[in-house]
């Protein structure tokens, strides 16, 4: 949620920001009008107030007098039904302000390339080699199900298109991944939490899911229930402090944890229809970053160069690059994306976005802290996947294939295979 007294007091710089997101300048506009008409109905409000209280002390003042007070008394009861009627219009006011001011995104950084499309992103480094194969290299489906690893055909079967059943090594791969990435978070100095996987609505607005969710059909809620299926462990990571003031002194807060993610990937219908890229339901391990403001960039970097560190360990070539300004998500002020080399498709892939929202988030989940000097202030948030679970399960197949149809075993994930080495 963004300062509303910053775009009342900035609102040509905030029109010019936010027109590099898509969002038009008739709907600043249109926002300003509303919160003057909500600020214009408080004032009226506040003095039909302060009249009736003048008018009920000339009540009470009449009748320890013994005087006729029955001119005051209609009054009061004119001026009462007045209020009620300026506080239902205000109610209606303040509820359409905060719906509007919710749909607003985030403000980008001015480092953030300009452009309103995800063609204009700037690649910030690349690390490692595509390599160089002497066969056709084959997509990860078709390794999988080769090797027995991967069923994809059954889980139509029993639960629908983008579903996966993981088998034997395939299992034990998958859970080899995911142990690895929360062992090297703990040990750069991330808490592991389990998370629960079902959220209320107030925790899906606090982290900018809602309501943009809700109108996109992005997710899975569940019927006549307030609660959806965790699109990624963001939500609850970053909500587990939603309505809190901390400590200075907590701050930064460094949180991981596991846990399945649920899109409908509403729009996507054609895109990666086939093998891990794209699925309804996929493991993550994600990584929140809970900080004072004037830290929140230098974390971005250390966030994004470990979630590097956790591909140069299981040899992935990747590269990382800044996406624009249309591209980042709702909540984003800057996006660093993590893309791997997939040598079937022969390009790289997103497999992890590491976000800083600044104080987005911590508006709409009422996130603050406590300074030296006393002063409540918003905390900045910050997100990253450490990492996609079954798009990095994918790379492996794909990038440590032979010509056999086998495959290797990056020797990072050996003792988390049982000292398995080739999938065969």
């Amino acid at each position: 949620m963004l300062d509303l007294k910053l775009i009342r007091n900035n609102p040509d710089e905030i029109k010019e920001k936010l027109a590099t997101r898509g969002v038009k300048g008739e709907t600043i506009d249109e926002l300003l009008a509303k919160d003057s008409e909500r600020r214009d109905l408080i004032v009226k409000s506040e003095n039909m107030k302060k009249h009736r209280n003048d008018v009920s002390d000339q009540i009470s003042t009449l009748k320890r007098n013994k005087e006729d007070a029955s001119d005051q008394i209609a009054d009061m009861q004119k001026v009462s039904k007045e209020i009620k009627a300026l506080d239902e219009q205000l109610q209606v006011a303040a509820q359409q302000v905060d719906d509007m001011a919710a749909h607003l995104p985030n403000i980008p950084n001015p480092e953030v390339p300009i452009s309103l499309t995800e063609e204009g992103s700037v690649e910030l480094r690349k690390n490692g080699t595509p390599r160089k194969f002497d066969f056709k290299p084959k997509a990860h489906w078709e390794i999988g199900e080769k090797l027995g690893i991967l069923d994809f055909e059954t889980a139509a079967k029993v639960s629908g298109s983008r579903f996966v059943y993981y088998i034997g090594a395939g299992a034990r791969l998958e859970r080899a991944v995911y142990n690895f990435f929360l062992d090297q978070n703990i040990e750069a100095g991330f808490t592991e939490e389990i998370t629960p996987y079902m959220v209320n609505d107030a925790s899906m607005f606090g982290t900018g899911q809602f309501p943009k969710f809700k109108e996109s059909h992005a997710g899975y809620e569940i019927k006549d229930e307030e609660l959806t299926l965790i699109p990624t462990a963001e939500v609850p990571l970053v909500n587990y402090y939603r309505d809190e003031i901390l400590d200075e002194d907590q701050l930064p807060i460094n949180v991981t944890a596991l846990s399945p993610a649920f899109r409908s990937e509403a729009g996507s219908a054609g895109r990666d229809t086939r093998g891990l890229i794209r699925m309804h339901q996929f493991n993550k391990v994600e990584m929140v970053k809970i900080t004072k403001p004037e830290d929140s960039w230098n974390e971005l970097e250390k966030l994004t160069r470990h979630a590097e560190t956790l591909l140069q360990k299981l040899g992935l070539p990747y590269h990382v690059i800044t996406l624009t300004t249309s591209d980042m998500s709702f909540t984003a002020a800057m996006t660093h994306d993590l893309e791997v080399w997939i040598p079937a498709q022969d390009k790289y892939r997103e497999i992890s976005s590491c976000s800083n929202c600044t104080d987005f988030q911590a508006r709409r989940a009422h996130i603050r802290y406590r300074d030296a000097d006393g002063k409540l202030q918003y905390v900045h948030t910050l997100n990253g996947s450490g990492l996609a679970v079954g798009r990095t399960v994918a790379a492996i197949l794909e990038n440590y294939q032979n010509e056999d149809g086998t495959v290797n075993v990056p020797e990072a994930l050996v003792p988390y295979m049982g000292g398995m080495t080739v999938i065969k």
